[in-house]
């Protein structure tokens, strides 16, 4: 009787292959460990300010931290609600991008855009910020106060203490809103999200592009039955790191909103904040207390952004070019 038990492989590694492993390992292990450092050291930090309120912290809205009375229900709504218009503003412009330079674009200028984008993705989020700050927000007050007109009844776009059908009414309550501050940052995201997803759309079986192409489909039917569920992947995980990245911006958000520490729901009125740029606010004024309340916002926003890119990472697995690379 033969042994029917499957053979053992033995795969022999030569020198390289084995230094190349090691650095890997090594390189992702760093990465794992300062996450660890960096989540630890936020931990024991806010642990004295979140000791003195307890779960208070995520129902407050003041930010009193020197009278004991300090949360983050305020900030953390207004990071969310910045956070969504950026990705309701940067989804689309980078999905269109994307699909023109790797589906229409001709290909002595597809270098060019994708030079361009990848250029624009290197701006100092400070030029944003002014830029929208003094050239772009007097541009959408006038958008602002037509949707507060004819949308108004919608919750969200509705603005208290001002008739937008009023020609006289003032202007100023819908300049620094977190409408205006999730544009601009939705436009700092963009050529991120466009790079994401340009690289998977051009990694579609070019068998199955020329099939539905054969058949008598048109280019927007290949686009749509072939590259678009193909790089369903793409689309998620490209968004989800333009939302970690609108999460945690600092800077241009810090130069245009209109700091308020009570909750907004309102993205068309003057007033928001959001976590990163609270810390940006008061940290150079902070007492102790008032520091180690700024690493508990500091900690909510680093689980925040963790649990959005974990999700992210576990849908884009789960998909087909996910999958495949």
């Amino acid at each position: 009787m033969f042994d029917d038990k499957p053979r053992r492989l033995t795969i022999i590694r030569d020198t390289g292959d084995k230094v190349f492993r090691g650095t890997i390992r090594a390189g992702g292990s760093v990465v794992l460990i300062i996450m660890v450092l960096v989540g630890s050291f936020l931990a024991f930090r806010a642990s004295e300010a979140l000791g003195v309120v307890g779960w208070s912290f995520f129902t407050e809205q003041a930010w009193e931290p020197d009278q004991g009375k300090f949360g983050i229900a305020a900030v953390i709504v207004g990071t969310i609600l910045i956070a969504l218009v950026a990705v309701c503003v940067a989804v689309p412009l980078a999905l269109s991008t994307s699909l023109f330079i790797t589906e229409y674009a001709p290909r002595q200028l597809r270098s060019f855009l994708v030079s361009i984008v990848d250029l624009m993705a290197a701006i100092p989020s400070v030029v944003f910020g002014l830029w929208g700050f003094f050239f772009f927000q007097p541009f959408i007050v006038p958008i602002s106060k037509w949707l507060a007109q004819y949308f108004g009844w919608i919750p969200f776009l509705a603005v208290d203490g001002v008739d937008p059908t009023d020609p006289l009414a003032t202007t100023t309550v819908y300049t620094s809103s977190s409408f205006i501050a999730g544009i601009v940052v939705g436009m700092m995201v963009t050529p991120i999200v466009t790079s994401i997803m340009r690289e998977v759309f051009s990694q579609t079986p070019i068998g199955e592009r020329e099939a539905a192409l054969g058949l008598g489909a048109t280019r927007w039917a290949m686009i749509r039955n072939v590259v678009l569920p193909f790089g369903q992947g793409g689309i998620i995980g490209g968004t989800m790191l333009g939302l970690g990245r609108a999460l945690g911006e600092t800077i241009t958000v810090y130069m245009i909103i209109s700091p308020v520490f009570t909750i907004q729901p309102h993205i068309l009125q003057n007033g928001g904040n959001s976590v990163a740029a609270l810390i940006a606010l008061r940290y150079g004024e902070s007492t102790p207390m008032g520091l180690s309340a700024l690493m508990a916002a500091g900690l909510a926003l680093f689980a925040m952004t963790l649990a959005v890119n974990f999700g992210a990472s576990i849908v884009v697995a789960r998909s087909r070019s996910g999958a495949a690379s």
